[in-house]
Order: C-alpha cells, then structure tokens, then sequence
C-alpha cells in the first residue's frame, strides 16, 4: 500500500482544501442532486467550519507529497466526534487507502464516533460498514435519521461506534 498520511490542515492549505472539497461535492451531487452555486462553486460552510472554527478540524490525506483526500470532523468539544464529511480522489480508492486515512483521523480524537452518509452512494453504504467493522468488530449501530434543514432529501444514515483506545492507523 502507498505511504499514506493524514495532516491536520491550516489556513495555509485553504486552496487545496477547496479544490479537494469542490471535487467531494461533485461526486455527492450525483446522489443529492445539487447544483453549483453561480460562480461554479458548491456551498463553502464546512470548509470555512472545519478550518476556522474550534469544535472542528480538517485533515488532508495525502500519499507522499500529493493531496489524496480529506477530512473534516466535528464535535470537538462535545461527546462525540462526527465525521462530518470524508473523501479520497478516485485515483486513490480501493487500495486500502481510505481505511487508512480515517483510522489515523480516528486514533487523534479518543471517544465515541458518528458518520453520516447517503443509503443512495451505494460505495459509501459498503466503505461505512467496512470502516465500522474493522474499527470496532461488532460493536457498531446503523440508524437513519433525518437530513437537518433538508426534508426534500432521504434520511441520512448514520453509523455509530466506540473505537478501542488503540486503534491504530494499518501498515
């Protein structure tokens, strides 16, 4: 398996971490059918959230020294840490890479986790469950639940685990 690694990005890395966003939204759109905003560009809440605001944190994946994906996860300062949203480049996918990617962010937050995503992406719907079962064995739950400000959309699901102290990233 390439040499993956997972940063904690800063302002500096703003511009990678839109153009990787811009991509991630591309590739949902498929599945929630929104549109880019007039300027090309999808909505930039969570970017701006993930690399400004103390309850959040965005990471950048990268193998050696190329952006590979990211990270941005939510709940800091709360019970749980939500992975809010999650993407690898397709160049990457399927090699163990992404597996990777989120066990390094999950080993850097102890506690309880959350990861929503959309039933619809049947590639989320397997990676989810895989990630759940290889993190915390049978330990995990599966819920659906509503999409926040959105009731034109499909419940979301949401995946729920609790990650042994020792989780740590596979090599």
């Amino acid at each position: 398996m390439p040499d993956v690694s997972v940063r904690l990005a800063d302002i500096v890395d703003r511009p990678v971490v839109e153009r990787l966003w811009l991509m991630f939204r591309h590739d949902l759109s498929e599945f929630d059918e929104v549109l880019p905003d007039s300027d090309g560009t999808f909505y930039t809440d969570r970017p701006d959230l993930a690399l400004t605001d103390t309850d959040w944190a965005a990471y950048l994946v990268t193998i050696g020294t190329r952006p590979a994906g990211l990270a941005f996860v939510r709940g800091l300062t709360g019970p749980k840490r939500v992975l809010n949203s999650f993407f690898v480049v397709r160049g990457a996918r399927r090699a163990g890479i992404g597996l990777d990617a989120v066990r390094q962010v999950i080993a850097r937050h102890r506690g309880p986790w959350e990861v929503p995503f959309q039933y619809a992406n049947p590639g989320a719907v397997r990676f989810w469950r895989r990630v759940a079962g290889e993190i915390a064995g049978d330990a995990w739950t599966e819920e659906r639940r509503p999409v926040t400000h959105r009731p034109d959309l499909p419940p979301d699901v949401w995946i729920s685990f609790d990650p042994p102290m020792n989780i740590t990233p596979r090599r």
